[in-house]
């Protein structure tokens, strides 16, 4: 928060006329103090050299918050001329540590984007996210600089929300497209880039058993997937096939927020054992599986990967309302209190003993 003395100038640079009193950068921003938030600054790639030299000038009074929208193009022009003045902040949607657990429902169905849920009913909900989808193929996917047909990038965006959840497989997708492997990924990488497509990177370590080495697939934000998928609202999706699908990555974008590992992988095989998420934190190994059920049970799957990862600790987020220990080892966590995993996995870390590594 600002201090009373402190200023705050906004520049929207969707705006012509905010652009125009910026033609001049040095001369515009140099006399000033206090934030200056320069929005959607990738519209004039100008201003990045321009701040390197006003940042690094004795005596200056002025921090800069940079926003934009078309990532990929600003972290890039940052990168280049702000190295080592800069710092990246993500900022994602609406989590349940700012809706509260009592709207999980409403936060799964339409997703974080503020504007889809904060609307004033499911219809409306939908609507925008159909406008914003429009928008970003036929707006921002341009301003990239990529010239990619919407239709095509829509068809392909649609098929990923059908493989939610499961690893990725070009030649699949090239297949269904009429594609090269390479067009396909390159649709992936824009995607992702723009923070609408998180690519969970498989773990590999050293056990005597094939495992699975391509990435797993999720849409970020769970409304625009139901919106792809043709999900209206909550009672069409729970009767959808890809419900289970669609709470295991809405689960997992909320558990990320919420406990924040540096780098977050799967683990899988192929004879069948599986962890739907991984980290290593304070050099102490721990899994996380995801339950659309409110009664999860010990699977094999989970012992095979307790063993297999040496884990410390193994947590199951479930839609139910009750924490309750299900092993020595694992402990079932519920969904809506996912804002309080952090401290219980900084207190796991003397949490029983490894047990022997079982032989398989």
């Amino acid at each position: 928060m600002l201090g009373r003395n402190r200023k705050l100038l906004y520049f929207d640079l969707e705006h012509e006329a905010d652009r125009s009193r910026l033609q001049n950068p040095d001369l515009a921003l140099g006399p000033l103090r206090g934030l200056v938030v320069l929005d959607e600054a990738q519209r004039m790639p100008v201003l990045f050299e321009a701040l390197r030299v006003l940042v690094d000038r004795p005596g200056h009074k002025a921090k800069y918050l940079i926003l934009g929208s078309a990532s990929p193009f600003l972290v890039r022009g940052v990168s280049e001329s702000l190295a080592g003045r800069v710092e990246f902040v993500e900022l994602g949607g609406f989590d349940l540590s700012e809706t509260g657990p009592e709207s999980l429902d409403k936060l799964w169905t339409r997703g974080g984007f503020p504007r889809s849920f904060l609307a004033r009913s499911d219809q409306d909900s939908y609507a925008w996210r159909e406008s914003f989808i429009r928008t970003f193929l036929e707006r921002d996917v341009p301003q990239l600089g990529l010239a990619i047909p919407s239709s095509a990038m829509r068809r392909f965006w649609t098929m990923l929300a059908h493989s939610h959840g499961q690893t990725w497989n070009a030649s699949k997708l090239a297949r269904s497209m009429g594609l090269t492997d390479k067009t396909v990924r390159s649709y992936l990488d824009v995607l992702t880039g723009t923070f609408l497509v998180r690519q969970l990177q498989p773990w590999h370590t050293n056990v005597a058993k094939r495992q699975v080495k391509a990435p797993k697939i999720y849409l970020r934000d769970s409304g625009v997937l139901h919106r792809l998928l043709g999900i209206e609202d909550r009672h069409g999706l729970l009767g959808h096939p890809q419900a289970g699908a669609s709470w295991e990555g809405f689960a997992l974008e909320q558990t990320l927020a919420a406990i924040r590992p540096v780098e977050a992988y799967f683990w899988s095989t192929h004879g069948g054992a599986e962890l739907d998420l991984f980290f290593v934190q304070g050099g102490r190994r721990f899994g996380i599986e995801f339950k659309l059920t409110d009664a999860p049970t010990v699977t094999r799957s989970m012992r095979v990967a307790l063993d297999d990862l040496r884990l410390r600790h193994l947590w199951v987020i479930h839609a139910g309302r009750d924490q309750f220990p299900m092993d020595e080892m694992i402990t079932a966590w519920p969904l809506r209190e996912v804002t309080g995993l952090a401290t219980h996995i900084d207190s796991a870390g003397g949490r029983g003993q490894r047990r022997p590594r079982l032989e398989s």
